[in-house]
């Protein structure tokens, strides 16, 4: 597909002189932004070394603050923004904003509280440093001296002052983080509910067990507030665009509100672990929504999509290479980052007339066709089946091996054996792990 710019379209007058040096300034403005990433990036490792003192809780904080005073100062002005209700495609929705609670305001908020970071996986690593860099008291409770405890000091989490074995953890903490993953929250439930005493809260990113609790038999202590704050992306991304100074979108729930601040907290802290914005949900609408999108165009359905429309141009002798750049490389590095920008009928309109017009006549054709496989697929979730498999699946002792087999038969399909070469030669390639 040629989807080169159309003159036609997008042909523009010459610059008046203030636009010129505008984009000279933002080119700068540019590299300096990506200069910060880099030193940012190499920042970790050697800040950890400092973590033991007794201010190892802002150890990360120096560059991720001087990001998030940058973007402040070169975003909207103070005071515009926080707690609104917008105008969603004409349903109105009530959104909170990080700008609602500076950092002072944060940090006075739980300065009585304790966060036990429970599990330090994806969502684990990002939460508990964004958390620690805000200021806040975290402490992080996994196995002890098992593969997240070593990683978990490799990020400065300091054994007998940050880094306990979860039980302990789970005592000295006020708000307990349960960032297990799904099938552990359900193994490890009948050991840590009795330590979930009156007066603390209960902190998930998933409503995946309270929600299936006649699968998982989790079922939260009624004298404790029981909240949600789900970020929409991995812990990864939440960690990076924390240090960009910008901030994920979240989701908050509340299942349980026994002191009455239930929704408060969920809003305080999905601020404290690096979001920009959160919008409102129940715990069941994030679980259906979460487990659907994830098995449909988030990931599984991109999957099978790109491999089916890699095969067919390949059984027309296509090369491995061309088969590749017109499936994943132009969608991946041109066209959905357009669409993330500014939606899709801007991508359409940066692309030919001719991309333009096949795209508009083969859009429906595939709506139709896949339609019922996502009204299919949303049963599946709503009715349990999927949380089922998953519990079966993720609970296995084998459960790594088992992942990893079926991971490595993607990596070893010929699309991505063709796309690690492609990737080779793009202009910013710094190699893969």
């Amino acid at each position: 597909m040629n989807s080169k710019t159309s003159n036609e379209t997008f042909l523009e007058p010459e610059l008046p002189l203030y636009l010129f040096f505008a984009l000279i300034m933002a080119s700068f403005t540019r590299a300096a932004s990506q200069t910060l990433r880099a030193a940012s990036r190499r920042a970790p490792r050697a800040l950890a070394v400092s973590a033991a003192q007794p201010t190892q809780r802002a150890s990360f904080s120096l560059l991720a603050r001087a990001a998030a005073a940058k973007a402040a100062q070169n975003s909207a002005p103070q005071g515009a923004r926080g707690v609104k209700t917008l105008d969603f495609a004409g349903t109105k929705e009530t959104i909170y904003e990080r700008a609602d609670w500076p950092l002072a305001k944060l940090q006075d908020y739980f300065k009585n509280d304790t966060l036990a970071l429970i599990g330090y996986g994806s969502q684990g690593h990002g939460q508990g440093l964004n958390a620690r860099d805000n200021g806040l008291n975290v402490i992080v409770g996994v196995r002890e001296n098992g593969e997240s405890w070593r990683q978990a000091m490799e990020d400065g989490w300091v054994p007998g002052k940050t880094l306990f074995p979860i039980e302990e953890a789970i005592n000295k903490g006020t708000i307990i983080m349960n960032l297990l993953s799904d099938a552990a929250q359900s193994q490890t439930w009948p050991t840590l509910a009795p330590l979930i005493t009156k007066g603390k809260t209960l902190y998930f990113s998933h409503g995946f067990s309270v929600v299936f609790d006649k699968d998982t038999h989790v079922i939260p202590p009624k004298d404790v507030d029981v909240i949600l704050v789900a970020p929409k992306g991995s812990g990864r991304t939440v960690r990076t665009l924390f240090k960009e100074g910008r901030g994920i979108n979240s989701s908050i729930a509340v299942w349980q509100d026994v002191t009455g601040k239930a929704q408060e907290k969920a809003i305080a802290l999905g601020v404290a672990v690096g979001s920009g914005y959160m919008y409102e949900t129940t715990f069941e609408k994030e679980v259906y929504s979460d487990l659907y999108g994830e098995r449909g165009v988030l990931m599984g359905a991109i999957q099978g999509l790109f491999l089916a429309q890699y095969q067919v141009l390949r059984k027309n002798g296509h090369t491995p290479s061309e088969a590749f750049n017109e499936t994943v490389e132009e969608a991946t590095q041109s066209l959905y980052p357009l669409i993330g920008q500014k939606g899709m009928d801007y991508m359409f309109n940066a692309c030919s007339t001719t991309a333009r017009r096949g795209a508009l006549d083969w859009a429906p054709v595939f709506e139709k066709a896949n339609l019922p496989i996502f009204e299919k697929l949303y049963q599946s979730v709503r009715d349990g089946t999927e949380t089922r498999k998953s519990l079966e699946y993720n609970g296995r002792s084998t459960y790594r091996e088992d992942l990893q087999k079926e991971l490595d038969e993607i990596d070893n399909q010929e699309i991505w054996r063709a796309g690690k070469v492609v990737r080779s030669l793009r202009p910013d390639y710094k190699g893969e792990e």
